[in-house]
């Protein structure tokens, strides 16, 4: 659904990536809450990978990839390391990929999330409730 003039300003886009990078100091955590966090807001563009730790261990995330546009957002879990890259997209085929630091990566998804917002009434209420957390 499509914004009308009514709607408020743009969101803050480095409020947006502060509150991504929240739970950034214990590197599970961090990666389990921005799964759920990016499930809720963005559901139809980011897709989730979660693989069993062990026999019965819990199910943990070991990929997330947000589709935003032109381009693919990609964090992959190892263990207690990540790896964040942007890869550009053309009809669903990854033209190139590009290592990013977890900064910059963070800020390119803040800043794909505030498009995707501009865009859709469901995408802003579902950030704005993440940013009221």
């Amino acid at each position: 659904m499509a914004l009308d003039a009514q709607d408020p300003s743009p969101l803050d886009i480095d409020l947006l990536t502060a509150a991504l990078r929240a739970d950034i100091s214990e590197l599970g955590t961090f990666v389990e809450v921005l799964a759920v966090k990016l499930e809720e807001a963005v559901p139809g563009a980011v897709g989730v990978e979660r693989r069993r730790d062990g026999l019965f261990g819990p199910k943990l995330v070991r990929r997330i990839a947000l589709d935003a546009g032109g381009m693919r957002l990609e964090l992959t879990r190892e263990g207690e390391a990540i790896e964040t890259s942007c890869s550009r997209l053309s009809g669903g085929i990854v033209l190139k990929r590009d290592a990013l630091e977890t900064d910059a990566w963070l800020q390119r998804m803040g800043e794909a999330l505030a498009e995707q917002a501009a865009r859709s009434r469901t995408t802003r209420q579902a950030l704005e409730r993440l940013l009221s957390q």
